[in-house]
């Protein structure tokens, strides 16, 4: 037997990266712990019903830091690849 706790599906996380000026809330959204997330983009009537709806726990600031290289190449975001990509272009 393992001594890994059991994967919780009752356990639901958001945690709000940013409320854009139209009225969109970009946010990560976890199912059983905080560190398996989706990125998601919906208008904040929708945001708010799902909160509701799910019964989500807030979360705040970023998660730890990854430590090994192998983690590191599984640590990104797509926000994060799309502001890259937008200094990239900056740079152009």
């Amino acid at each position: 037997m393992s001594n890994t706790p059991n994967f919780n599906l009752s356990l639901k996380f958001v945690r709000i990266i940013e409320q854009h000026a139209n009225g969109l809330v970009e946010f990560e959204f976890a199912v059983g712990e905080p560190e398996l997330f989706v990125e998601l983009l919906m208008a904040q009537a929708q945001f708010d019903q799902l909160c509701v709806m799910h019964g989500v726990t807030p979360t705040q600031g970023r998660l730890a830091a990854v430590q090994s290289p192998e983690e590191q190449e599984w640590d990104w975001s797509l926000r994060a690849a799309r502001e890259q990509h937008l200094r990239h272009d900056n740079r152009a």
